[in-house]
Formats: C-alpha cells, sequence, structure tokens
C-alpha cells in the first residue's frame, strides 16, 4: 500500500500467518544465498556475497537486476536486512516482495499479511476474500528481490527523473532467513514455521498506524493520478 522513507539499515521482516493442519517444529534456517536464493535477471548485476551471507544488486541506464527465492511457500515467516541506495537515490526501486505461482493449487488456508520494519508493523494485509477482495489462500508464492527504475511514476508523478550520472546504484541483502514450510514437504516432516495464528495486538496496531503517519511518502490507495478509474477494492478497507 505504501512507500516509506527510512535511510538506514532496515531489518525487513513479512509475515504471512496461517491456520494450518502440518506440525512445524523446527527453528528457522539460518540464511545463505547460496541454498535459499537464486539470481534471476541483471546479466551479472546481481552478486552473492560473504560465502553466502550478502547479496548485492545492482542498476545502470541498461538494467537493474533482481533474485527470488528457491522454494515456494505458502506461509512462513521470511526476514532479511536491506541497505537501500545511499545519497540521491529518487527513481530507482529496491523491492522485497512476494509473489504467486500461477497455475498451482495446494490445501486452502486462510492466514494474513503483516509486513515489518526493525521488527515495527508497517502494513496489515487482511484477508476480505469473502467480501470478494482477491486474496492468495491456495496459491504459494516465492520471495522476489529487485532494484529497477521506475522515474516514469515513482518520483512525484516521473517530474523528478534518475541522475544516471550517479550509477551504478548498489542496494545490499544480508541474513536472509526463512521461518516456513516450502511447498511439497510432506505431512511428516516438520518445517520451520513455530506459530500459524499471529496477528497484531492493539500495540502493533497503534505502532503501524504512528510509523504510516510518520514515515509513509506513498499510499497507492491516494493515487488517483495514477489509478483515475478508481483504486483497487481493499483501499476502502480499514488498513489497520
Amino acid at each position: 500500500m505504501g512507500v516509506f522513507s527510512n535511510p538506514k539499515l532496515l531489518a525487513n521482516s513479512v509475515l504471512l500467518s496461517a491456520f494450518v493442519v502440518l506440525a512445524c517444529f523446527a527453528g528457522p534456517s539460518a540464511g545463505n544465498f547460496y541454498r535459499d536464493a537464486e539470481i534471476t535477471w541483471g546479466d551479472g548485476r546481481a552478486k552473492i556475497l560473504e560465502g553466502g551471507r550478502g547479496l548485492s544488486l545492482s542498476l545502470d541506464q541498461q538494467s537493474g537486476s533482481g533474485f527470488q527465492s528457491k522454494n515456494e511457500y505458502l506461509y512462513g515467516r521470511f526476514d532479511l536486512q536491506l541497505k537501500l541506495v545511499p545519497g540521491n537515490s529518487a527513481g530507482t526501486v529496491t523491492t522485497f516482495f512476494h509473489l504467486k505461482e500461477k497455475d498451482m493449487t495446494k490445501s486452502t488456508l486462510s492466514f494474513w499479511a503483516i509486513f515489518l520494519v526493525d521488527n515495527s508493523p508497517i502494513r496489515v494485509f487482511n484477508n476480505h476474500k469473502s467480501i470478494g477482495i482477491p486474496f492468495p489462500t491456495s496459491q504459494p508464492m516465492r520471495v522476489l528481490c529487485s532494484l529497477w527504475n521506475a522515474d516514469d511514476w515513482a518520483t512525484q508523478g516521473g517530474r523528478v527523473k534518475t541522475d544516471w550520472t550517479r550509477a551504478p546504484f548498489v542496494a545490499y541483502y544480508r541474513n536472509f532467513k526463512i521461518d516456513g514450510c516450502p511447498v511439497g514437504r510432506s505431512s511428516g516432516e516438520s518445517c520451520g514455521f513455530q506459530s500459524q495464528t499471529q496477528e497484531l495486538d492493539a500495540k502493533g496496531r497503534n505502532r503501524m498506524r504512528w510509523v504510516q503517519q510518520k514515515h509513509m511518502i506513498y499510499n497507492y490507495c491516494a493515487d488517483v493520478r495514477r489509478f483515475p478509474q478508481g483504486t483497487s477494492a481493499e483501499c476502502k478497507r480499514s488498513r489497520f
């Protein structure tokens, strides 16, 4: 829903919580990009560093770069540290998100998505599928991260352009940790996800309100220029 301003090192976590039948007992695996991730595009602009502990993405005027998790997950917690492009990075977009695979059907689950920075919640995406708002209750997802140019819309509607004299732009990812069950794991195997029914309490919701009021600089639900025909249906529901 939003873009947030924070120039410091960010510990980004995405928590996908679900009611599940599968038993999950093991702790989260230690992060290693060689084992858990694969570079998907960028023609050499993405590099795994520090023996697998870190990864860098680079953007120049020809191309950006990106990577994804090797496995797909229906639920879990995904943590990593992200260092954004320093200095004047207007027009560049550094991402950490989840994408569902097409044409895949698994057990149906009801869950929430909670997004955290420095362990503070910044956004929730609630399940309103019962009233027609799309929600990924049965599609496994991969973690996708990328660095790319979006100066045609992301910077004051495209009025501010990327300063390519500062290229290449580089973002760093470290300590990628996954606490979840990969799709395809049999019911007899344990997985890493400890708690399947987490959601924000009153303190967490108040913290999220404060973060959005102080640090949110873009909200697609308020972008009538980009979406003149109307914003998404979830924008009409409470974001808390």
